[in-house]
């Protein structure tokens, strides 16, 4: 990361530290992604019960690792403010909170997942396979949310492609585990949806590893020393990844949650349905990952101006991140609305599953505006390290306006499941809307502030 003065020169390191940043979103969504399609290759009750355990694992993953997420703005400030030496302390403590997540982790999964699954009007055999596969993934918690620490602390320095070629380099290993566990491959055990769960576990592990490797032998990351020496916990520095991290968890938690909710009053309807609906949103979910992405680079280089006091390069990279994330949203909205049947054969050979995909989608291409603009003004905030107003204003939006209208219009009105689609696209415009004023509050605010 340095300082730039033009516009061009912002433009350029912006991309530069996006582009990775998308390549890794991605395909870390990937395992997932091709989770879904080839357990559904497998059966439709193999795609319905892997989509129901990924919509259940989803929001607690993004959620929980939400909170490490705070590890990035900590750090930007710190290296943008000149305090270098600070930093292998606050990852180290980042370290520690990390695996006191993923202990709470597995105390909420033997506490929870089997009631919410038994509330669930699911198919006996569906329902054992979304079990099981949530436990497959689990045996990869940990190394899963120590990464999330890890690549705070890469990208912070600007070092995105690094995130980028370790996460390439784990994708194939991750399709091939799944090729052999769910069919059953040269020897190993045939465990259908369930053993894409076990494939995604031993990638994560993978991937740590490779992380760890490139940081203690490569620069600029070995210069910090991280893992030479084990500095006690300091409750303090916890007190700050929290106060920071909580209310980001929180509102990816909102809003990550709010889909398996839907999931969960979808259970209504039958296997089809259920596997047409998590078919849909699956691929929404991967062209989600572009505004996503945006929004970690701004939070990257607006947490890197901010520490500086740099107000005005700050709000600049703010506008160039939203231009370029509904520039592309348009593209995304006109490749799914007329690649609908095509993107729905991807998931399913079922007939009736490849209509109600298509229908399905036809919502999910009117996503993509509203995400285009909510997810990267919060990657904005989250820079200026302005987090709580955010957290509220997502919940209202998809908790109290999203879900309540699309429950209403599923229930009372012709749409039927579709309902639900239209409840949440309202939401996330509203949240959309609410999130840029607050933007535009925070950086009037700042702008008055000494540079």
């Amino acid at each position: 990361m340095i300082e730039t003065v033009t516009t061009g020169a912002k433009v350029r390191q912006f991309l530069y530290i996006l582009v990775p940043i998308l390549v890794t979103q991605i395909a870390m969504f990937s395992m997932t992604f091709f989770d879904t399609i080839m357990s559904g290759r497998y059966s439709a009750e193999d795609l319905a019960g892997v989509a129901v355990g990924s919509s259940l694992w989803l929001p607690v993953y993004t959620g929980l690792s939400g909170i490490l997420m705070s590890i990035t703005p900590i750090i930007g400030h710190l290296i943008g403010g000149g305090e270098q030496k600070k930093v292998s302390f606050s990852v180290m403590q980042g370290v520690y909170v990390a695996l006191f997540i993923a202990a709470v982790t597995y105390v909420l999964g033997l506490l929870c997942l089997g009631p919410i699954l038994g509330a669930m009007n699911l198919e006996e055999n569906v329902r054992r396979i979304a079990f099981e596969y949530v436990i497959g993934l689990s045996f990869g918690i940990i190394p899963l949310f120590l990464t999330a620490v890890l690549r705070g602390f890469i990208d912070a320095l600007g070092m995105t492609r690094t995130s980028m070629v370790i996460t390439l380099l784990s994708l194939p290993l991750n399709v091939l585990f799944n090729y052999l566990l769910i069919y059953g491959k040269w020897g190993f055990p045939e465990l259908g949806g369930v053993g894409s769960g076990y494939a995604t576990a031993i990638t994560y592990w993978i991937i740590f590893f490779l992380a760890v490797w490139i940081i203690h032998r490569h620069e600029p990351f070995s210069m910090y020393r991280l893992f030479h020496t084990l500095p006690k916990a300091s409750f303090i520095k916890w007190k700050e990844i929290f106060l920071l991290g909580l209310p980001i968890g929180l509102s990816i938690f909102f809003e990550t949650s709010i889909f398996s909710a839907v999931t969960l009053f979808m259970s209504e309807y039958n296997t089809n349905v259920i596997a047409a609906h998590q078919a849909a949103l699956n691929f929404a979910s991967l062209t989600y990952m572009i505004p996503l992405s945006v929004s970690m680079a701004l939070t990257i280089v607006i947490g890197f101006e901010a520490g500086a006091n740099r107000w005005k390069d700050a709000r600049q990279y703010s506008l160039i991140g939203v231009s370029i994330a509904v520039s592309i949203s348009l593209l995304c909205t006109a490749g799914i609305f007329f690649f609908r049947e095509q993107v729905a054969y991807l998931y399913s050979t079922d007939s009736e599953v490849l209509k109600l995909t298509a229908g399905f989608l036809m919502f999910a291409a009117l996503f993509q505006l509203s995400d285009a603009v909510q997810a990267p003004v919060q990657g904005a905030l989250r820079g200026y390290k302005d987090v709580n107003v955010t957290f509220m204003m997502t919940m209202i939006s998809y908790w109290v306006i999203g879900l309540p209208l699309g429950w209403a219009l599923a229930a009372f009105t012709d749409s039927g499941p579709y309902g639900y689609w239209i409840g949440l696209i309202i939401g996330l415009t509203c949240g959309a809307i609410t999130l840029s004023l607050r933007l535009r509050f925070v950086q009037k605010r700042k702008s008055a502030l000494p540079a």
